[in-house]
C-alpha cells in the first residue's frame, strides 16, 4: 500500500462478530450489494464552495467522508476473505477528461475541509493530464462519482462479479435549487454482509449534519 494511504487496520473476529452470522450469509450472494437513492439539501456546504473558490463536487465529497469516517459499519472492507475494520476511509473517484474518457484519482482523507480540496483537486489534474487508466487497489476508500446532468431517481453500477469487492459505492448527481434551497440527489450501494439499511440510515444522518456546517472537523452526534 502506498504511504500516503498506509492502512490503520483491525481485523475482525468472525466467530465472535455479532455480524458474522450475516457476513456469511450475504458473502455467498452473487451481487451482495444493496443500495437506495436520496435527496440531500447541501445549500450550506455548495455556498461555501463556491464563496471559498473551491470544487463543488469535492466539498461535498469531504463532508461525506466526516460522515463515512464516523460510521464503523463504512469503514469495514472483505481483504482476502477476512474483515478488517480500519482506522480511516480515503476517497477515490471517476474524474472527466477532455477527450470525453475517464480516469481514476484517489484522494487522502484529511480532517480539514479546505486543505482536503486543495490536495484533491491537485489529483485531480494530475488525472485529467494522463491518458492511462490507474485503478487503486486501496481498500480504504469509498468510490465516488457525480452525474451532473442528471437529477436521477435510480441508478445502477458496472460490477465485475469475478472479483470481490466490499468499498462502498456513492454518486452524486444534478444540484437544483428551489426556494432559495439547493438539493440533491445521491445514491449508496454498500456491501450487505457488512452494512444494513439501519447503518445507511446513520451515514445520511452524519452527512446531512456535515453539509450543514461545512467548516466543521468532527460531528455533534
Amino acid at each position: 500500500m502506498d504511504e500516503k494511504f498506509r492502512a490503520d487496520a483491525v481485523q475482525i473476529d468472525l466467530k465472535t462478530w455479532e455480524r458474522g452470522p450475516l457476513f456469511g450469509l450475504f458473502s455467498g450472494f452473487t451481487d451482495p450489494y444493496h443500495g437506495v437513492c436520496i435527496r440531500v439539501d447541501c445549500t450550506e456546504s455548495f455556498r461555501f464552495a463556491k464563496d471559498s473558490g473551491l470544487s463543488v463536487f469535492l466539498t461535498l465529497l469531504h463532508r461525506s467522508l466526516v460522515a463515512a469516517n464516523a460510521v464503523e459499519n463504512f469503514r469495514t472492507r472483505v481483504v482476502d476473505g477476512a474483515v478488517w475494520e480500519y482506522g480511516t476511509i480515503h476517497g477515490g473517484s471517476a474524474v472527466g477528461r477532455a477527450n470525453g474518457t475517464i480516469g481514476f484519482g484517489d484522494y487522502v482523507y484529511q480532517r480539514e475541509l479546505v486543505p482536503f480540496v486543495r490536495a484533491a483537486s491537485a489529483e485531480v489534474e494530475r488525472v485529467k493530464s494522463r491518458d492511462d487508466l490507474e485503478r487503486s487497489s486501496h481498500q480504504n476508500l469509498i468510490r465516488y462519482s457525480v452525474l451532473p446532468w442528471f437529477d436521477f431517481t435510480s441508478i445502477s453500477h458496472a460490477m465485475n462479479l469475478s472479483k470481490p469487492d466490499s468499498a462502498p459505492k456513492i454518486t452524486f448527481g444534478k444540484i437544483t435549487e428551489a426556494g432559495g434551497r439547493s438539493t440533491m440527489p445521491v445514491s449508496i450501494h454498500v456491501h450487505h454482509g457488512l452494512a444494513d439499511g439501519s447503518h445507511v440510515a446513520q451515514f445520511v444522518e452524519r452527512f446531512e449534519q456535515a453539509l450543514e456546517s461545512p467548516e466543521a472537523l468532527e460531528l455533534g452526534l
